[in-house]
């Protein structure tokens, strides 16, 4: 037994690589491509061309490609359902907190770069749809399809459950008001804003209280947000 000699910790590259090998059972060939979508904006690296790196882009492509992939699933799950129920089932698995929601499930915000000021609400969402969008580059539509459902959605979320919770709060909590005479109005203002979009924020208020805020990249959203947060607060109380 030789002595004095230190165990090295394991280097990033060698973390995410094992992340990626157990929980997403694959072997990357483009290592970078998963690096990078665990850089959240505010731990920007920059370029020598002028350019920031981190996810954002990735975020991007990933949304898209995640948007595919669940359609699909929906489509081929669901023969009888109309395009509108399509939508809103779909929305329900991809929304930005259930997204958030899985990357804590699969410890992937355990290895988002960020910085410790950083508003991160949104950062492990952001990350999810990133890998989402690295896995593609990396392997294609079909396995990033076989990933999703089959490792990540099989392993870490009951897509039943989801698919059955209500969805309409605003409308859910608009018709609560009507019925016990509540005056009910969502403020909008801006959280924080760069080149690329807006995070917007709404609170909730009840005759002129405010009971729930949302945080959401859309006013709609946003607003679901705000009003599933009230109705948790409101209805236990109701019943």
């Amino acid at each position: 037994m030789l002595l004095g000699r230190k165990t090295s910790e394991p280097s990033r590259e060698q973390q995410v690589a094992k992340y990626l090998r157990s929980v997403l059972r694959i072997r990357p060939n483009n290592l970078s491509l998963y690096m990078t979508a665990l850089i959240h904006r505010s731990a920007s690296e920059s370029m020598g061309d002028g350019h920031s790196l981190n996810n954002e882009r990735l975020e991007y492509l990933g949304d898209a490609v995640l948007d595919a992939v669940v359609a699909e699933y929906l489509f081929k799950k669901f023969p009888f359902k109309r395009e509108g129920e399509l939508t809103e089932m779909r929305s329900k698995l991809v929304k930005r907190e259930q997204l958030g929601t899985l990357a804590r499930r699969m410890h992937l915000t355990d290895l988002i770069e960020i910085q410790a000021t950083a508003y991160a609400k949104s950062a492990g969402g952001d990350a999810f749809e990133a890998l989402v969008g690295a896995l593609f580059l990396d392997k294609g539509y079909e396995k990033t399809k076989t990933v999703v459902l089959h490792r990540i959605f099989t392993d870490f979320m009951d897509i039943d459950t989801v698919l059955n919770e209500e969805s309409n709060f605003k409308s859910k909590i608009l018709n609560w008001a009507q019925h016990k005479h509540k005056k009910v109005e969502f403020r909008h203002d801006i959280a924080e804003e760069n080149r690329r979009r807006r995070l917007y924020r709404v609170q909730l208020l009840i005759d002129d209280k405010v009971v729930a805020e949302g945080l959401e990249y859309t006013v709609k959203k946003a607003e679901q947000i705000a009003a599933e947060r009230a109705i948790a607060k409101i209805f236990p109380k109701e019943d």
